[in-house]
């Protein structure tokens, strides 16, 4: 059963997308909101972490929250799929259920 994991905090600032990874099982996905999409940030002090788990997971983030924060594309981990808001409804759909990390 696929489920889609939905990050909404930074992982610099709250343990929720630590904690999101470790309970992630073959076939989910991933979402970054948000605060959380500082994650996908490439050459940081959590992306080993992040990277280690794209093996078995899809890793998206929502290319809006990028751009509101500030933050390039040019600078994501490779592999990441940046997604729009009909990107967002799309993987509500292609899952089986979703968990929200607070």
């Amino acid at each position: 059963m696929a489920m889609l994991h939905i990050v909404n905090k930074s992982p610099f600032e709250r343990v929720s997308f630590r904690s999101c990874l470790n309970h992630v099982k073959p076939g989910d996905s991933v979402l970054m909101i948000e605060d959380a999409v500082v994650g996908a940030y490439d050459n940081t002090s959590f992306s080993d972490k992040l990277k280690a788990s794209m093996s078995d997971v899809s890793v998206y983030v929502l290319g809006g929250d990028l751009v509101a924060r500030g933050l390039s594309e040019d600078r994501v981990i490779n592999g990441i799929k940046s997604v729009d808001y009909a990107g967002f409804v799309d993987l509500t759909v292609e899952n089986e259920t979703t968990q929200s990390w607070l």
